[in-house]
């Protein structure tokens, strides 16, 4: 069984994670994504190695494409990235939580105002403090 710090240790660099991108949104073979990410062939074949060793990619008649388990870890990857195109918003809530004088009515009502990402809201109200 992969563990957690094998999938993220997959994807953990910049090349890493536009080569598992690039084969969630496009596939395609090996001439192809390297081509396009402009990885060399020991870059392009070290990651795509762990890639399928995680179980996260898979390749069919020379085309590699995401397995169900990538599909799962691409969605994850991409709640990540939302996460982080909210980071200043996130921050100003941590703020406001750490202030004794708000009610999580009003905090709820400041996360619907400030985020506009379900995922994320939902995220939030599972973890109130």
């Amino acid at each position: 069984m992969v563990s957690v710090a094998e999938i993220l240790d997959a994807i953990c660099d910049d090349k890493s994670l536009k080569l598992f991108n690039a084969i969630a949104t496009k596939g395609g073979n090996s001439g192809d994504l390297s081509v396009q990410l402009k990885l060399s062939r020991k870059e392009y074949y070290s990651r795509m190695s762990r890639l399928m060793k995680t179980g996260i990619v898979k390749r069919k008649n020379g085309k590699h494409f995401l397995t169900a388990f990538g599909k799962v870890v691409y969605d994850a990857q991409a709640t990540i990235r939302k996460a982080v195109e909210s980071y200043w918003k996130l921050k100003a809530i941590d703020s406001i939580d750490l202030s004794d004088d708000i009610t999580v009515n009003e905090r709820n009502k400041l996360i619907d105002t400030l985020l506009d990402d379900l995922e994320i809201k939902e995220i939030l109200s599972k973890h109130v403090s």
